[in-house]
C-alpha cells in the first residue's frame, strides 16, 4: 500500500510559479561607458550593444532636457544618426519593456518605435508603439509572448508622419524584463519509515513556496489546504525540501506547490 501511495504522490505533485519582473534602471552602469556593456540585476545578465555609432551611458539631462520618467543614468545616443539598440539576455524571457524618448521638438506626431524578439536567432515576434506628440516625449515600448525569447532589437521604425523638427535617435531608461518561470525538477520523493512523505525539487534560488494538499483532485479550490512553506536547504542552493508528517493518517493525498 505504501508503494502505491508513493507513486500517486510523485506523479501528481506539481508547482505553479509566478514570474517576477526585474528592473534595469542603469544606476549601476558605468557612466560615460560606450556600448557594449553587461549589467546584472536580479540574477539576469543583459548585454547591451548597438548598430551604427551606438549609445553610451549618460545622465538623462545631458542636453538640459528632462524627459518624463527618466532619472539618473540612461542609455544615450552617441550620434545624430539612427542606431538599433540590441540586448541579449542570460535567461529566456516572456516580457520586455523599455522607456524611450525620441528626439522631437513640439512635433504634431511622434516616431514609430519597434521591438523585435528572437530566441537563439529565431524570430519570436515584434511590436510597435508611438508616444504622444511633444518635445522629447516618452512612451514604453513592450513585447510579451508565451514563447520565450532571449534577444531583442529596439529600432527607430519611422519618423513622425506629420514631419516637424526631429532626429532619428532616442534615449532609453527603465528596462523591465520578466524571466520565464524556471522548470521544476522533482527529486527525492520518499515515504519515510515513520509514515511521513518527503519530497524535494529544484527551482530559482531565494524563491518562496507554499505546499497545499488535497485528498481528491476535484476542481474546487476549497479542496486544497495549505500545509506550510518549503525550506531551501541549504539557503541559496535552489533545492527545496518539504516533509508532510500527517501523510501517514491519509489513504491518499495530492500535493501542489505555489509561489506568490
Amino acid at each position: 500500500m505504501k508503494a502505491q501511495f508513493l507513486i500517486v504522490l510523485t506523479c501528481l505533485l506539481f508547482v505553479r510559479a509566478q514570474a517576477q519582473s526585474v528592473l534595469f534602471d542603469f544606476q549601476n552602469a558605468p557612466q560615460y561607458a560606450a556600448l557594449p556593456i553587461n549589467l546584472t540585476v536580479g540574477g539576469v545578465t543583459a548585454q547591451f550593444s548597438a548598430t551604427g555609432q551606438g549609445y553610451s551611458i549618460q545622465m538623462y539631462n545631458t542636453q538640459g532636457l528632462s524627459p518624463a520618467g527618466f532619472s539618473g543614468l540612461c542609455i544615450y545616443p552617441s550620434s545624430v544618426y539612427a542606431a538599433d539598440l540590441i540586448v541579449d539576455f542570460s535567461t529566456p524571457l516572456i516580457d520586455f519593456s523599455i522607456l524611450y524618448a525620441p528626439e522631437e521638438y513640439a512635433c504634431d506626431s511622434s516616431a514609430t518605435m519597434r521591438v523585435t524578439a528572437y530566441l537563439n536567432g529565431a524570430l519570436v515576434g515584434t511590436a510597435t508603439t508611438n508616444a504622444q506628440a511633444g518635445t522629447w516625449p516618452t512612451e514604453t515600448l513592450r513585447f510579451s509572448s508565451p514563447q520565450t525569447f532571449n534577444h531583442v532589437v529596439v529600432h527607430y521604425d519611422a519618423p513622425p508622419v506629420t514631419g516637424g523638427d526631429y532626429g532619428p535617435i532616442f534615449m532609453a531608461d527603465n528596462m523591465a524584463v520578466t524571466p520565464a518561470p524556471q522548470p521544476i525538477v522533482l527529486e527525492q520523493a520518499t515515504m519515510r519509515a515513520d509514515g511521513a512523505f518527503q519530497f524535494a525539487f529544484t527551482n530559482t534560488p531565494g524563491s518562496s513556496f507554499t505546499v497545499w494538499s488535497a485528498t481528491n483532485l476535484a476542481p474546487a479550490s476549497t479542496n486544497w489546504s495549505a500545509l506550510g512553506t518549503v525550506t531551501e536547504n541549504p539557503p541559496g542552493s535552489g533545492v527545496y525540501e518539504f516533509t508532510d508528517m500527517q501523510a501517514t493518517n491519509l489513504p491518499m493525498c495530492f500535493y501542489r506547490v505555489s509561489s506568490p
